[in-house]
């Protein structure tokens, strides 16, 4: 009989304890990109989870309204998923314009215990495949008025937001299967946007992968590189082995 009260209450505390834990994880709030859906970062929502994040992953109508309708409802929503009342950290990762969404809320609102924000493949200083594309039939319908916004003309979005102010972390991809669009994009590019065109004035890193637009958010060496700057700030770079030549390379 004691030894049931005995684990009883070692359960109870264990139940107590991994709520506690649950309750003050720091938190990240996952936006998918242009014509996606939440499905796209489920990768990502597994490995977060798996090292210890609460996770948001929030999924809008991203071919349905323009960027400044976008960015405060998807991410109040993940706010609110967060938990509004914990006070641990809230993170971003973020796929394509997912980056800029996040950017335009940061510009017009605060948060107070933002933590970290990384964005894969961004099109932070717009791209020329819209400006290329847009005036194509079908273009606009499918991508709707949001996608209009992520061009280098006057109604370009990313170009309106500045620098940033906060902690950001930029993967590009350097790898296309798309030769249609990359004709549009300076070398080199993920098929979507170029290299140089994902950076942002004031992030604190940047990565660049041989890997496409699509699946950047899947990508395994992606996602470890996302959890090293979520904990750390910076993404890890391994400094290469030097070989040593054997007593035969010397002969």
């Amino acid at each position: 009989m004691a030894y049931r009260k005995q684990l009883l209450k070692a359960v109870l505390l264990l139940v107590a304890f991994s709520h506690g834990q649950s309750a003050a994880a720091e938190c990240v709030i996952l936006l998918h990109g242009l014509a996606r859906t939440a499905k796209a970062m489920n990768t990502m929502e597994t490995a977060l989870v798996n090292e210890g994040f609460a996770v948001a992953n929030i999924d809008y109508p991203s071919r349905e309204h323009p960027i400044e309708t976008l960015a405060p409802a998807a991410i109040a929503k993940g706010i609110a998923e967060c938990g509004a009342k914990n006070d641990a950290p809230i993170h971003f990762v973020t796929h394509s314009m997912g980056g800029i969404l996040v950017r335009y809320y940061l510009k017009h609102n605060s948060l107070p215990n933002l933590g970290r924000v990384v964005m894969l493949a961004p099109p932070n200083q717009g791209s020329e495949v819209v400006d290329n594309l847009a005036a194509i039939p079908g273009f606009s319908r499918f991508n709707g008025p949001a996608g209009l916004q992520l061009g280098k003309d006057a109604n370009s979005v990313p170009l309106s937001l500045g620098p940033v102010g906060y902690p950001v972390g930029v993967i590009a991809g350097n790898k296309t299967f798309n030769p249609i669009l990359s004709q549009f994009l300076p070398n080199p590019d993920d098929g979507k946007v170029s290299v140089a065109r994902t950076k942002v004035e004031g992030m604190q890193d940047f990565l660049e992968v041989a890997v496409s637009h699509p699946f950047i958010m899947k990508d395994d060496v992606v996602i470890s590189q996302v959890i090293a700057f979520l904990q750390t700030g910076s993404f890890r770079r391994e400094k290469p082995i030097q070989n040593q030549p054997s007593k035969d390379d010397e002969r």
